[in-house]
Order: structure tokens, then C-alpha cells, then sequence
């Protein structure tokens, strides 16, 4: 069972054991980190749960039976009542429905602990996994993007009522 946590200090082993791992399978369809990246990877993991402290971010670690990363689920840009979502599983965990169910935790704690009322998200067209986990999630396609070159499209998701209910959250 997989286990979604708020990102902390801690974490941090599993975390960069888990970008280390993944990188040249997320490389094939998001744009690569860099090894800046990895070789400043503590300073910069500071530097990111300080800027969660004030809110206008907000990252979780989705951890497996034994503490392993399998996924990172993320909400930046927090402003207006909305904020965008970003999420990865590792290789190893894709298709087994660990995306799907990490989102709609994480759009859960968006709208009942994080106060918001509206997710973006975006992704190429040739991500068609990411695109299945949006479209489940319930986001529906706002419009096109151009993400490193790639055509792809933008989703949204109203948090309100109907999200809530039909994720057996009352408002």
C-alpha cells in the first residue's frame, strides 16, 4: 500500500534515489532536470520545503511499504485560490493506478487542507498516460501548449462542490 505524504527533509534520500532511478524514463516525456539538479540537489530541496512554508508551494512524496519514493505529486504557482499540478511515478510503479489515485489525493488536500478551488495542469499529446490520469481525475482540455517544443494541451479542474461529492467530500 502507497502511502502520500507532505515532503520533508527526511524524505530526502528516498527522494533523490528516486530522481537518480527515474531520470532517463521521465526524461523521454518531460523536459530533463540537469545535473545541476543532482549535484546541488540538497541545497536546492532546502530551499524548496522553506518557499512550501509559505504556502505558494506544496510537494508530496507518495512512499511505498518499505519508505521508497514511487511518485512525487506537486502543487506550485499558489495564488488565487488556484495552483498547478505536477506529478511523477517512478518506471517501476507506472500502471498500476499509483498516478490516478496520488492526483485525486492530492486534489483532495488541494480543496480540503491547501483552501483551493481550481487545479491547472499540463502535458504533451504524446503523454497519453498522463493525459488518461487527467482525464480521471476529472480535468478536462482548456487549450493547446507548447511545452520544450512539444505540442500539448492544457487541463483544469474546478475543486468545488461536484469534485468534492463525487470524492465522498462534503463542502
Amino acid at each position: 500500500m502507497a502511502v502520500l505524504e507532505r515532503l520533508r527533509s527526511d524524505h530526502a534520500p528516498a527522494l533523490l534515489a528516486f530522481e537518480r532511478e527515474n531520470r532517463a524514463y521521465f526524461a523521454a516525456s518531460v523536459p530533463d532536470r540537469g545535473d545541476a539538479y543532482f549535484t546541488d540537489f540538497e541545497e536546492r530541496l532546502r530551499a524548496l520545503l522553506d518557499e512550501q512554508e509559505t504556502g505558494t508551494i506544496h510537494f508530496h512524496v507518495l512512499l511505498g511499504e518499505d519508505g521508497e519514493v514511487l511518485g512525487r505529486f506537486n502543487l506550485a504557482d499558489v495564488a488565487d485560490g488556484g495552483a498547478e499540478l505536477g506529478y511523477r511515478v517512478a518506471e517501476r510503479a507506472a500502471g498500476r493506478g499509483l498516478a490516478t489515485a496520488g492526483v485525486r489525493q492530492v486534489c483532495l488536500l488541494a480543496r480540503e487542507t491547501y483552501g483551493l478551488s481550481r487545479l491547472t495542469a499540463v502535458t504533451t499529446l504524446d503523454n497519453g498516460g498522463s493525459r488518461a490520469v487527467l482525464g480521471r481525475a476529472g480535468f478536462g482540455a482548456v487549450g493547446s501548449v507548447t511545452l520544450d517544443g512539444r505540442a500539448g494541451t492544457s487541463y483544469e479542474l474546478d475543486l468545488g462542490v461536484a469534485y468534492g461529492v463525487a470524492y465522498g467530500m462534503a463542502s
